[in-house]
């Protein structure tokens, strides 16, 4: 196997995290519509996630579930694409046939974490921009907007905010991650510890339970500061203009942890969490589910199956 950052095989990788998560996504996507609005909306009481769903469908039809379902997609597609690719050909440079062990699957994951987020992030603010329009809030102080696509979203931003506002939540993001890195990091542990050195592929329903396992715990470490990552990108959030930008990201995110907490208790923090949990968990396992079955058939046609277990 070849151990260049640019290989078919960090392209397999790629691809097929790619095709898994948006796959996957697709999928629950009505989960993550139900998690984004009780993290931006704070008037929105916490209710179960069947009972957000059910009011959304009846305040603005079936359709609403999947408002702005075409650029989280986009962004899922791109964001996975360049985090397989960065975590698999840094793994595979940095390693160079080696056994892994948890603390590089960790470091590769953040430094693979760090490049998703710096290139990613103006379509992730682009996405929540539209997936939120047209949204009926029980905030009053909420700005409506008015985007007729991704481009004209990009463009009204740029004009209207400038560009920088299209890495607005790119501080919380750099901090979060932690969130793939660790799950990263639990699922090639849990799959090594499968294996027990063993070179097989695992069975669909291992793939599926560590996954899961990896992704819950990924989240609920993280979700305080993945709640303040959505209310940035949202823009409905005025960060002072006198002072640098990172002082000023680290007084932002400051303020809207604490105010979080005055209005709604430590809980507050974690508002939206069973939404969060049950579309992150069923998403991120069926799309590791996907990712391995579509490159292990991948590999097995490039003749390449025994070397891939191995090396993982």
């Amino acid at each position: 196997m070849s151990y260049s950052v640019f290989s078919y095989e960090n392209l397999v990788h790629a691809v097929s995290g790619a095709v898994g998560s948006v796959t996957a996504m697709s999928v629950f996507f009505p989960l993550d519509t139900a998690r984004l609005r009780l993290q931006v909306d704070d008037n929105r009481k916490a209710k179960s996630t069947p009972a957000i769903l059910a009011d959304i469908i009846r305040e603005e039809g079936l359709l609403a579930l999947y408002r702005g379902w075409f650029p989280v997609i986009c962004s899922l597609c791109c964001s996975n694409f360049v985090y397989f690719y960065c975590f698999h050909s840094l793994k595979a440079s940095w390693l160079k046939g080696r056994p892994s062990a948890p603390s590089n699957d960790l470091m590769i994951g953040i430094a693979a974490g760090v490049v998703n987020v710096l290139v990613t992030t103006p379509l992730w603010v682009v996405n929540t921009r539209l997936k939120l329009q047209g949204s009926k809030f029980r905030n009053a102080d909420i700005r409506p907007t008015n985007y007729s696509g991704i481009l004209d979203a990009f463009a009204q931003i740029i004009r209207d905010e400038g560009g920088g506002a299209l890495w607005n939540g790119t501080f919380p993001s750099l901090l979060l991650v932690m969130n793939p890195a660790i799950q990263f990091m639990i699922y090639e542990g849990l799959k090594r510890q499968l294996r027990r050195g063993v070179p097989r592929e695992l069975s669909s329903v291992e793939v599926f339970l560590i996954g899961a396992v990896a992704k819950a715990a990924a989240t609920i470490v993280t979700y305080p500061l993945q709640t303040i990552q959505s209310i940035l990108r949202f823009g409905q959030f005025n960060e002072s203009t006198g002072e640098s930008k990172l002082l000023s990201s680290i007084r932002t995110i400051k303020c809207l942890l604490i105010n979080r907490v005055r209005k709604f208790g430590m809980l507050g923090l974690f508002k939206g969490l069973e939404a969060k949990l049950l579309q992150t968990v069923l998403t991120a396992a069926l799309m590791f589910l996907l990712y391995e079955k579509i490159a292990s058939a991948t590999f097995k046609m490039m003749g390449l199956s025994r070397n891939h277990y191995k090396k993982h």
